[in-house]
């Protein structure tokens, strides 16, 4: 049997040298993908993981101004128009939101007057309630940084806007 076995590896060719070469460049080609994935994968890991920790805000807390602002608008004689608008104020800071509860009487009183002075065509479309959202959160950050020293909200929601 073993002449046998010494018979059939003499009747398989010697690879040629061209074969050879072929393969030893694609073990190379191989090692080099393997080690330049081992770095990629150091490099990226690091940054994924580092990254999630800093970039995640402090978590949102919501103060609502209850009961909802009902206003008379200001307009023509003989034509009554109102506003209710539900208000909730937004702060990622838990000395600002105690700020907040703590001032909201005069937050209200402040947020009224701006209500009042609105006309009905001022506030129609979505254009004019934004602006009207942004001058109301101006007047809280106003009012806070005057008491406080910081502004205190970082938004101002309309939770409810109906108008008559």
């Amino acid at each position: 049997m073993a002449a046998a076995a010494d018979t059939a590896r003499s009747q398989i060719p010697p690879p040629k040298k061209g074969h050879k070469r072929l393969v030893l460049i694609l073990v190379a080609v191989a090692m080099l993908a393997a080690a330049g994935a081992g770095v990629a994968w150091m490099l990226l890991g690091r940054d994924a993981a580092a990254e999630p920790a800093a970039a995640l805000p402090a978590p949102a807390q919501y103060f609502p101004l209850a009961p909802p602002f009902v206003v008379n608008l200001a307009g023509p004689a003989g034509s009554p128009r109102y506003l209710q608008v539900e208000v909730q104020l937004m702060s990622r800071d838990p000395v600002a939101f105690a700020q907040l509860q703590q001032h909201a009487p005069a937050i209200r009183a402040r947020l009224l007057m701006l209500f009042a002075q609105q006309t009905s065509t001022g506030i129609a479309d979505r254009a004019g309630r934004e602006r009207l959202q942004a001058a109301a959160l101006a007047e809280v950050q106003q009012l806070l940084e005057a008491e406080t020293g910081h502004p205190g909200a970082d938004a101002l929601l309309f939770t409810s806007f109906v108008t008559q």
